[in-house]
């Protein structure tokens, strides 16, 4: 669209991720990692004021449009996909919150008895009321409460480890040929756990977010291959 593109992101992003919105043309500030994503969303924030004529910021924490595009397209695909007459469960990560409330909202207008489960780091477990910290499961876990998540539509929080999520992460590769990032280990793990600890056996519906390709450089993604 020829706009030129000014990311704010933590340092410690996989530096895949931040390499691929380069080779896009994006500009990258990256602020301290112990401040997470609100120190990322605050410099925003400062970048726009010192010259609001020259910027938008389209707020993806705060923005309607981001649960509204799955309520339009995610819930709807995953209804048509899965065909099922009935959902014991949707687990998902909450990151923006914006898949959880949309496809959640969608789910439980089509199926009342289906149980939304979001998904949360341990290290950084908002929603649980815990204390924001920083983790490894990018894409999950900001540190705080999106504006977007529909909180009364969440039955319940899981939270996981990341080192739960990233031998999930492994087994989803090695088992089942899927090369998938550390929040859709997230997402199956818990999936996994609660079908367990409930004895669930109709439909749980989880969403693999993102390639593994991004966190190659991420700390424990993957085992060394050269160890004995």
């Amino acid at each position: 669209m020829g706009f030129p593109l000014l990311l704010t992101m933590p340092s410690h992003m996989s530096h895949e991720r931040v390499a691929v919105m380069a080779a896009y043309g994006a500009r990258i500030i990256l602020t301290p990692a112990e401040q997470d994503m609100d120190g990322a969303i605050r410099r925003a924030h400062e970048i726009v004021a010192e010259d609001p004529e020259s910027h938008f910021m389209p707020q993806q924490f705060d923005n309607a449009a981001n649960p509204d595009v799955h309520r339009r397209t995610t819930g709807p695909e995953i209804l048509e996909a899965v065909g099922a007459s009935s959902f014991d469960a949707f687990v998902a990560g909450v990151g923006t919150g914006g898949t959880i409330t949309g496809v959640g909202q969608v789910l439980r207008r089509q199926h009342p008895e289906t149980r939304i489960v979001a998904v949360e780091p341990s290290a950084s477990a908002v929603l649980s009321g815990g204390p924001a910290g920083v983790h490894g499961i990018q894409g999950i876990g900001a540190g705080f409460v999106p504006h977007v998540l529909d909180r009364q539509l969440i039955d319940e929080v899981m939270t996981i480890d990341e080192e739960e999520a990233f031998a999930m992460t492994r087994r989803l590769a090695r088992e089942e040929g899927l090369l998938v990032g550390p929040s859709a280990g997230a997402n199956v793990a818990s999936s996994l756990r609660l079908i367990e600890r409930d004895g669930l056996t109709g439909t749980v519906v989880t969403i693999l977010c993102d390639t593994g390709f991004r966190y190659f450089s991420v700390d424990g993604f993957i085992d060394d291959p050269t160890a004995n």
